[in-house]
């Protein structure tokens, strides 16, 4: 087993983020990418909806033998892994807003979160933000567009800098000092945000966290990869191949899937 692959997937190429996180920390470990872009973005849709892909997703990786799941998807974690845990019996490795670390080191006592309906909307977040954040100020703001202009390869567009001036605004007006990235996707934004954010604004998201806690749980299971050899490393999307490819750099073929 500990020579089968990590399979990742998400609603679209956003988690290739967290994927590069697992990769750098986890060199030697086969992985498996599913991006589901042609029902991206989960955001807008219902819970039970939400369910239904994570599972279409999970049995997709399953079937290529994967290990252990991660659900590069912040929404599809706040609304299915539940789920899918009492369902498969494989570990799930989730990922859902950074509201901890920010809440923590805030020193404006307002915080700014970009994410979107569904992680926002969801009783996990609900749950987690009550825990570290009740006595601060929380700017939520739904990034609606966000995901659908970087599936279209438009991340550098001149629509998506007017998108997030639009949403920065009020977290700004607001006095946050650090701004949780709620979305996968968001995490290719840093460039745009960088340029957009005064320099004290600190940006957080959940990338390393989660490569470390993949590292752990295989441990913990005992299914870390002990050949040291190069990895096996493959792509799957039923969207574009070729936004993905120029997200992942380093020349990855991306292999088009009518899933």
């Amino acid at each position: 087993m500990s020579k089968h692959p990590i399979g990742i997937f998400d609603s679209g190429v956003g988690g290739t983020s967290i994927w590069k996180e697992i990769h750098q920390l986890l060199p030697y470990e086969n992985t498996i990418y599913l991006a589901d872009s042609a029902n991206a973005p989960y955001g807008i849709k219902s819970k039970q909806t939400i369910i239904d892909l994570s599972v279409k997703n999970t049995q997709f990786l399953l079937e290529k033998n994967s290990k252990l799941i991660v659900v590069a998807c912040n929404t599809a974690t706040t609304n299915a892994i539940d789920y899918l845990r009492q369902t498969f019996d494989v570990p799930f490795i989730g990922i859902e807003p950074a509201i901890k670390p920010a809440a923590l080191q805030t020193k404006t006592q307002t915080v700014g979160i970009l994410a979107t309906k569904g992680t926002l909307s969801s009783s996990l977040f609900s749950k987690t933000s009550t825990l570290f954040a009740s006595n601060i100020k929380v700017v939520e703001q739904i990034g609606d567009g966000i995901v659908e202009l970087i599936e279209q390869g438009k991340l550098y567009s001149n629509e998506m800098v007017s998108l997030l001036k639009l949403y920065l605004k009020p977290m700004l007006d607001a006095n946050i000092d650090y701004l949780v990235l709620g979305c996968t996707h968001y995490r290719y934004l840093m460039p745009l945000l960088l340029d957009l954010l005064p320099k004290h604004v600190k940006i957080i998201d959940s990338g390393e966290a989660v490569a470390r806690q993949t590292k752990a749980v295989l441990e913990q299971h005992q299914l870390l990869n002990s050949l040291k050899v190069k990895a096996q490393l493959h792509f799957f999307t039923n969207g574009n191949p070729e936004v993905m490819e120029s997200l992942l750099e380093n020349n990855y073929k991306v292999d088009f899937l009518n899933f």
